[in-house]
């Protein structure tokens, strides 16, 4: 007997999840994140997931998003994306600053749009593979891989959040200066099993985190090594960093805000590479790969981007992007051009992180290892966490996206958010720099 997949009902959660006092250029992380676990129920019953962010912007499109889905089978996606552009954006929310916190990037009515489309594309996907018997990286053609390899993301880190600040408390303890990154990089590697490191920079001076980049090159040798500024550089002062770093660097991510200072710092570095190699000084003749997640953001900004040569990686985010599917057309637009591919990470829980792990597992050209914040995170919705074995998550095999939720903890996590006097609410790391420091403004980039 055929089974019913229509869709009866879409649950909307929203809730804050603890987040240790992490650091970037605009301020700290405050101690509770806000994310949205949707729930598309069909009409025989079953229930896929979702997950995205969950700032009052988003929370505002997703009920009319959500009302669209009703009525339609769990297979028909094309259809949603197609009229979503129909419900209306409040022009008050979107912003044509870029978020150099790493949080948005620039925020346009399509790409919050898609942030919400992306939770219900998945939420979708889960109850359809549940339906079928199958997992979701079949439904996206099946995986070329058994298993996902992350990165470990490093931050400079306070021991713990303001003192007047109710806040979980973690074990991870204080990452101030390289010794103290090269501890964290320790614990995760024993933890996890990690091989290659990440560091959050644009915290402190730039010769600091040269020298924190190079103690782990010192502490961990072959090891690969990203750093990521968010934008906080000049021009002059990444290509500094790209020439004292170059012989260390997987790759260097967004030291700069824009695809025209992106492009300059690259193709000024594959200069000066091929000169010291000309000259029997060593190095890459292309210099330093550079990596993005906030100048290409969009179908729309990659031909500027690709064209001038101004980013060698990507890191998809399917939040970001809308969806699993989308994540896959973009891997195939980098593999046409050349340009590598990997993933980009923000605060998710192990909803996104299963969703990331099956659609990296379909993309035959991930050949860098992906981000994930999940080991920060204390708190989940699932009633298992996942977890990393030498570094990698195994793609799941179970129906849908193999991970069941847990009803308990995602009510009392809503409890939060219901208690919550609206501050945390939306993510805003310089208001949470102000509880420790009164006079922080969050700083102009380039802030070197």
């Amino acid at each position: 007997m055929a089974r019913d997949l229509t869709v009866t009902e879409v649950r909307l959660t929203p809730i804050l999840v603890s987040d240790p006092p992490l650091l970037n250029t605009q301020g700290v992380h405050q101690p509770y994140t806000p994310r949205l676990v949707v729930e598309v129920v069909t009409a025989d019953g079953t229930t896929g997931l979702g997950e995205t962010y969950g700032d009052t912007t988003y929370l505002e499109l997703a009920r009319p998003l959500a009302d669209r889905l009703v009525g339609r089978r769990v297979s028909d996606l094309n259809a949603l994306f197609t009229d979503a552009d129909e419900v209306a954006v409040d022009a008050s929310r979107v912003s044509g600053q870029a978020d150099v916190g790493g949080l948005r990037g620039v925020r346009t009515a399509d790409k919050l749009r898609l942030s919400v489309l992306s939770a219900l594309e998945v939420a979708c996907l889960d109850a359809l593979g549940r339906s079928l018997g199958l997992p979701v990286h079949a439904l996206l053609g099946g995986k070329v891989r058994d298993a996902v390899e992350y990165s470990a993301y490093l931050f400079y880190k306070w021991a713990e959040h303001p003192r007047d600040v109710a806040a979980e408390k973690d074990d991870w303890g204080a990452a101030l200066d390289p010794a103290g990154v090269v501890e964290q990089a320790r614990t995760f590697k024993e933890r996890y099993g990690f091989t290659s490191f990440k560091l959050k920079g644009g915290v402190f001076p730039p010769d600091e985190e040269v020298a924190a980049v190079r103690a782990l090159a010192d502490a961990f040798p072959g090891h690969p090594l990203r750093l990521d500024p968010n934008g906080a550089w000049s021009v002059e002062t990444a290509l500094k960093v790209a020439g004292e770093l170059g012989d260390v660097l997987e790759y260097l991510e967004d030291p700069v805000l824009g695809t025209p200072a992106m492009a300059e710092v690259a193709a000024r570095s594959r200069g000066a590479a091929r000169s010291a190699s000309d000259e029997g000084g060593g190095g890459r003749r292309t210099g330093v790969p550079l990596a993005t997640n906030m100048c290409v953001t969009t179908f729309a900004e990659i031909e500027e981007a690709f064209t001038r040569g101004a980013v060698q990686v990507v890191l998809s985010d399917h939040h970001y992007w809308g969806g699993l599917r989308n994540t896959q057309h973009l891997a195939a637009v980098c593999r046409t051009f050349g340009v590598g591919v990997s993933m980009h990470s923000n605060t998710h829980l192990g909803i996104s992180l299963a969703a990331m792990t099956h659609v990296a597992a379909t993309v035959p050209n991930l050949h860098h290892a992906c981000d994930s914040h999940y080991p920060w995170q204390s708190e989940d919705v699932l009633t298992e966490r996942l977890a990393f074995e030498h570094g990698a998550v195994r793609v799941p095999d179970a129906p849908g996206l193999g991970v069941e939720l847990d009803r308990d903890r995602l009510a009392a996590l809503h409890r939060r958010w219901l208690a919550d006097d609206g501050r945390l609410r939306d993510r805003d790391d310089a208001a949470a720099m102000r509880i420790a420091d009164p006079d922080w403004v969050a700083p102009a980039v380039p802030r070197w």
